[in-house]
């Protein structure tokens, strides 16, 4: 299998254009991981990077979550701060109101009306730097305010406030709109989708750490036993990885086939001859979303609790006080709290993007049915009850896979960086991104008759 592996990446070095796509590729992934490592000016990021290496056990917030998806840029209080995140909110929130609002909707079906909605998706991810530049440049002014009482030293450098903010969120305002031209370039003249790779990149990024702490617990000092036990501990932590890897791509693939039969048809003076076909159902047709909302919305409840508690009186100071340990990270009511929003947001997915009735009208349109299932009404109910089952499945998956980190870092007490290699956001990225990249190398090898990374079939898509 290794040899198979080893041919395969040299035969991509054997055609050129190939060739030519993969090192521009990697060129421009390089230049995104520099941007991570250059600070802004007036500011002092090794104390924030020392921070969070000292405090990688709390790492599980949504700075760490943010942090994680910049690939560190955060903490180094970098040009790249924000990442690419903004643009993947935007591109969220105009997909789902075009999902709602008729407008959007019926642009998006006219010619150039996708063109139109990127350049939509462009400003919108401009506005929404310059909201969560302002948070952070203001936390990181105030980090005593953002961090905890235990963060000693000072982050911003410069005495006037004023211009401090302006230079800072519009730097990296800058860093992210470079970051999106990356990833188009990327998408565009090298080898898989640009946006999903400089996420990837930065998760990818984190890894020496992991490794670092998971070689910690294999060392881990102190008498024989704990030694032997965390040792013990480590060996499972492995086998749990490639077992985790191993789910999430058979279930990232996973889809159910619904058999759909055309016939023949007379479309002006030709005729088109009748066939059966598949339409493809995936599994897991929400991927990384419910996480992603879930986390989001899961930060703000204990902020909220904590504010109440400092600003009410008895009886409530005590209530609100207990709420806000109750949604401590890790807490068995977040774990609960967590794993109802991640089925709730799949289906709501699902719901907003899985268009049963366009697709049983499109069907009809086009001569085409499902086998024993009535044209229109009938095939939209069955396509909705379908999906709905296999959507069960997936948001299951998804529940599982975001609860092991979590679990393995409050829980058992594993490093932070480790647990985060587990599952969750950057375990499904990571791998969704990968097999995407790896079926654009497969069919650029297969069109010049190469031997592919699979010998038998193709890698499928997560389309």
């Amino acid at each position: 299998m290794f040899r198979n592996i080893f041919n395969t990446f040299a035969n991509c070095f054997k055609i050129p254009e190939l060739k030519s796509r993969i090192l521009f590729t990697v060129g421009i992934l390089t230049v995104c991981r520099l941007m991570a490592y250059i600070t802004i000016p007036g500011l002092n990021g090794t104390e924030l990077a020392k921070y969070f290496a000292a405090n990688s056990q709390s790492g599980g917030g949504l700075l760490g979550m943010y942090n994680t998806f910049a690939g560190g840029a955060y903490e180094n209080c970098a040009i790249a701060a924000l990442g690419i995140m903004p643009y993947i909110s935007a591109t969220i929130i105009l997909q789902l109101m075009t999902a709602v609002i008729p407008r959007l909707s019926k642009l998006a079906r006219e010619e150039g009306g996708r063109a139109q909605i990127i350049k939509y998706g462009r400003y919108l991810t401009v506005l929404l730097c310059i909201g969560q530049g302002l948070y952070f440049a203001a936390g990181w002014e105030n980090p005593q305010k953002q961090f905890g009482a235990n963060f000693v030293g000072q982050l911003v450098l410069i005495d006037n406030h004023v211009w401090y903010l302006i230079q800072t969120v519009l730097i990296m305002t800058t860093g992210t709109m470079l970051l999106v031209w990356l990833g188009e370039q990327i998408t565009e003249r090298g080898i898989g989708n640009g946006v999903s790779l400089v996420i990837t990149i930065g998760i990818v990024a984190r890894l020496p750490l992991a490794w670092r702490g998971l070689k910690d617990m294999f060392g881990h000092s102190g008498s024989a036993a704990a030694t032997h036990h965390w040792q013990g501990t480590g060996i499972l932590l492995i086998i749990l990885l490639f077992v985790t890897i191993g789910g999430v791509i058979a279930v990232t693939q996973a889809q159910r086939k619904i058999p759909v039969q055309y016939a023949s048809r007379m479309v002006g003076q030709k005729m088109y001859q009748g066939g059966t076909n598949f339409m493809p159902l995936r599994v897991n047709y929400s991927g990384v979303m419910p996480i992603i909302f879930a986390q989001s919305i899961l930060m703000f409840p204990q902020t909220i609790f904590q504010w109440l508690t400092m600003h009410t009186g008895q009886p409530f100071h005590d209530v609100f006080q207990w709420l806000t340990t109750q949604f401590n990270y890790g807490s068995m009511l977040y774990l609960g709290t967590y794993t109802v929003m991640i089925l709730f947001f799949s289906y709501f997915w699902v719901a907003t993007q899985f268009n049963e009735i366009q697709i049983a009208d499109d069907l009809k349109k086009n001569g085409g049915y499902i086998p024993g299932v009535r044209p229109g009404q009938g095939t939209s109910d069955y396509l909705h009850r379908a999906m709905s089952r296999i959507t069960l499945a997936g948001a299951i998956f998804l529940t599982i896979i975001a609860v092991i980190p979590i679990i393995l870092a409050k829980q058992l007490q594993i490093d932070q960086y480790v647990a985060g290699f587990f599952g969750g956001t950057s375990m499904l990225i990571t791998v969704g991104v990968l097999l995407d990249t790896m079926r654009q190398v497969e069919s650029h090898l297969m069109m010049r008759h190469y031997d592919g990374f699979l010998k038998k079939g193709r890698l499928r898509g997560r389309f």
